[in-house]
């Protein structure tokens, strides 16, 4: 919140003294960057906000959101998942590997979400009572997920062609195609778990303050063991998801879905230091980071300059993050 946050005479908060609050902007990044981009490339280039690159930004932005917000609940503990991009991956072969045996779409994506779930309950555990620090996990993570993956498929991607799985990714309602609407699920059960229940207010309370935590009663070890275990799911989401979209469940990783993940949580105002939490922040950091991404290419921007453009950007968001308490 703002350092100051005078009162008007109503009862009501002076919005004059807000937006001169870097705590403001640092909250609001997201959305104002955002519509701040929307209206620069739709002025240069007027096909920005045609329906068609509307629908694919969407459907685009739609696996990066699940992933930050399982990449939000580990940060709101003060944690980060590195290997959140690779247990993706290692989800997409294992539901490669079991629709190519003959197993049907179900049980491929119930197989895919297990096998992230477990990946992400094995960093739980360690970071938990193994107390190593997870960046040391999840970095090791990283690497065994991505070995696990290129010897299961033998680092051969297999092709899936599912006629249920291709209208997921190419059919939805109007402009919102359905991987997009799937997102939107994910963010909103999101929310109302840690805003509206008693896990989401032990999480904060732990990311906050975990010795205050423990002397309230809390279990900070579990809390934490079930935020690697959510970032773990909706990573096997991401892959069922990413393989529909691809057409194929590929062996190599995507370490972009990494470094975005963790960029759209920053963008979103959540706090690296754990106890601050948001959903909305991340879910419109993503789609700002697929908007900047997608407007630099409608206007003819090398690819090579795109990745120093997002991180400019997210750094940026970090110095914002410093005005906020």
């Amino acid at each position: 919140m703002t350092n100051t946050t005078t009162l008007r005479a109503s009862g009501g908060p002076n919005w004059s003294h807000r937006l001169k609050d870097a705590g403001f902007w640092a909250e609001w990044a997201a959305l104002v960057g955002l519509i701040v981009l929307v209206i620069v490339f739709q002025t240069l280039n007027p096909t920005f906000l045609s329906p068609g690159n509307i629908a694919s930004m969407l459907v685009a932005a739609a696996i990066l959101i699940i992933l930050a917000v399982g990449q939000t609940f580990v940060i709101a503990t003060a944690g980060i998942d590195l290997s959140i991009a690779s247990v993706m991956t290692l989800g997409a072969v294992v539901f490669g590997q079991m629709y190519e045996g003959g197993h049907g779409l179900g049980v491929a994506s119930l197989m895919a979400v297990v096998s992230a779930g477990v990946a992400g309950a094995v960093n739980g555990v360690i970071v938990a009572r193994g107390r190593i620090t997870d960046f040391i996990v999840t970095l090791g993570m990283l690497s065994a997920a991505s070995g696990l993956a290129l010897i299961l498929s033998d680092g051969k991607p297999v092709t899936v062609i599912d006629p249920l799985l291709l209208r997921l990714s190419t059919s939805g309602i109007g402009i919102f195609g359905w991987s997009f609407v799937i997102a939107i699920v994910v963010a909103v059960v999101a929310h109302v778990v840690l805003f509206h229940t008693r896990f989401g207010t032990h999480l904060l309370a732990t990311g906050g303050s975990p010795e205050s935590a423990t002397a309230m009663g809390i279990s900070t070890a579990r809390i934490k063991i079930a935020v690697y275990l959510i970032s773990g799911l909706l990573a096997g989401i991401g892959a069922i998801l990413l393989v529909g979209r691809i057409g194929a469940a590929e062996p190599a990783a995507n370490t972009a879905f990494l470094l975005n993940s963790v960029a759209a949580v920053v963008l979103g105002g959540v706090s690296l230091f754990g106890g601050r939490g948001t959903i909305v922040g991340p879910f419109f950091g993503a789609l700002l980071l697929i908007a900047l991404v997608n407007g630099l290419t409608l206007l003819g921007v090398s690819q090579f300059y795109q990745p120093l453009a997002v991180g400019i950007v997210v750094v940026l968001a970090a110095l914002l993050m410093r005005f906020q308490k």
